[in-house]
């Protein structure tokens, strides 16, 4: 037990220096994400070695390391993740075995993973909640134009709903199907507004990273600095800096006390013991 809590208080001091990190820059630096790995596994060989008769504890923390790989890859590839975020997602894999059982520790992984989706939904809702509010007249702005610019898919939206919601008088599940297809399209368009005109903003050149966003495509003489998901490189950023005075970014919401949230609720959950619930 003392090895699992040992883990757990490194990733909580791990996870909060990223949080202040992610909340003051938007961004998380490599050396937090690689060298939790390379303590959490450290560790575990080190306690294999001098504590347990096998090393089961500290293979259990490479499978978790290539599961959780594969997630933060399919995340950050399905452009749901920035880097900063999908390589902190593959360090927990390091942590989260706490078993020396392969099966508790997919339990773990699925549950860890159901957590951190409810979680996120509700923290991506305040935070869109809260920037529209705090920028209210650009959002609505922004958010009926999108409304009036795309009203047939509205309206087409709105009339499949409600033939749903028609025929869940007697069925209930199409009653839910009905008012999904009613809303989601105002929700979209929302996410879509918020992302558009609360998450964009003019900076000088001088305090851009490695890995911003560009708003747009810069051309700079002849070459084309291209606005793409895996962010400004060190050249581009040089180049930026000499050629231009201020540059239009894309922001996005600091995600990372999000894993933080997830992570503290994973732990009671587990040291609870109703794990075995799941």
């Amino acid at each position: 037990m003392y090895e699992v809590i040992f883990l757990c208080v490194l990733a909580l001091i791990w996870i909060g220096f990223a949080s202040v990190q992610d909340l003051r820059s938007r961004e998380i630096a490599n050396w937090i994400n690689f060298s939790l790995i390379i303590f959490a596994l450290g560790f575990r060989f080190f306690y294999c070695l001098f504590y347990s008769l096998n090393f089961n504890f500290f293979y259990q923390g490479l499978i978790g390391l290539g599961v959780f790989f594969i997630i933060g890859n399919l995340l950050y590839y399905g452009r749901m993740f920035a880097g900063g975020d999908a390589k902190l997602m593959i360090s927990l894999g390091a942590v989260l075995p706490f078993s020396e059982s392969l099966l508790v520790n997919v339990r773990i992984f699925l549950l860890f993973i159901i957590i951190f989706l409810f979680v996120g939904a509700f923290y991506g809702l305040v935070c869109a909640v809260y920037l529209s509010v705090k920028n209210f007249k650009d959002f609505k702005k922004e958010f009926v134009q999108r409304i009036k610019k795309n009203k047939n898919l509205v309206y087409g939206a709105m009339v499949f709903g409600l033939v749903f919601m028609f025929f869940g008088l007697t069925e209930s599940l199409l009653l839910y199907f009905g008012i999904l297809f009613f809303i989601l399209p105002f929700f979209y368009f929302y996410a879509k507004a918020v992302d558009e005109c609360c998450l964009v903003k003019i900076i000088s050149s001088k305090k851009l990273t490695e890995g911003d966003w560009l708003y747009k495509d810069v051309k700079i003489g002849k070459r084309l600095i291209k606005a793409n998901w895996e962010g400004l490189t060190k050249k581009d950023v040089e180049l930026l800096k000499k050629k231009c005075k201020i540059v239009k970014i894309r922001q996005g919401i600091a995600f990372v006390p999000v894993f933080l949230i997830s992570f503290l609720i994973l732990i009671f959950v587990w040291f609870m013991g109703l794990i075995n619930i799941f």
